[in-house]
């Protein structure tokens, strides 16, 4: 692990890390769960369009792919029968000095689901070392509010994702960092 948090801290600095000291911390605080994975809940449950989740999944966020240009986090979803959608990652990445935030969709098949995939946005340049906005610049809500994903991180605490209009949570996750689990889950589809 310190070994990691070395490289980041060498890759960022200081170009990254003089340009958006904030954004640079918040990577760091990701990386620290590096090969750890944890269990959440939906926090915040969508109202305005059909929710993915039911609300009784068990769900899994697995720190699975760390290096100084991304970190990729899957997002595994448990059903109440037993089965496992293991189709999404959220992908951290940098583009010329600023976090980006994009989501790999894959089919079961482990090919990209080419119609959602890749899909995300940057930071918006209000984030803190636990906080960070990613706008999806392609729309807004009806009342002209910025849309996009905002994600937060603890460490040892909480991991956060959701999504947000205006100031609003829409939609949250939240995952907790200080019990990770003992058996990690298998890869994503698509990344064996």
């Amino acid at each position: 692990m310190l070994s990691i948090m070395a490289l980041l801290a060498g890759a960022l600095s200081p170009a990254v890390a003089t340009d958006n000291e904030a954004a640079a911390q918040f990577w760091l605080n990701m990386a620290q769960h590096c090969g750890q994975a944890f269990e959440g809940r939906r926090v915040i449950a969508r109202d305005d369009r059909p929710d993915l989740l039911e609300g009784n999944e068990r769900l899994i966020v697995h720190f699975r792919e760390c290096s100084s240009e991304l970190l990729a986090l899957p997002f595994h979803i448990g059903a109440v029968d037993g089965s496992w959608d293991r189709s999404r990652t959220w992908r951290y990445s940098w583009r010329d000095g600023q976090l980006e935030l994009r989501h790999d969709h894959r089919l079961s098949s482990g090919e990209p689901d080419e119609s959602n995939t890749m899909y995300g946005g940057l930071s918006i340049g209000r984030g803190t070392p636990v906080q960070q906005q990613f706008l999806f610049t392609e729309r807004t809500a009806d009342d002209g509010s910025e849309l996009g994903w905002r994600i937060e991180i603890i460490p040892g605490v909480r991991y956060t994702y959701g999504t947000f209009s205006g100031d609003n949570w829409t939609w949250r996750l939240d995952f907790d960092l200080s019990n990770p689990l003992d058996k990690l889950p298998p890869a994503p589809w698509g990344h064996q």
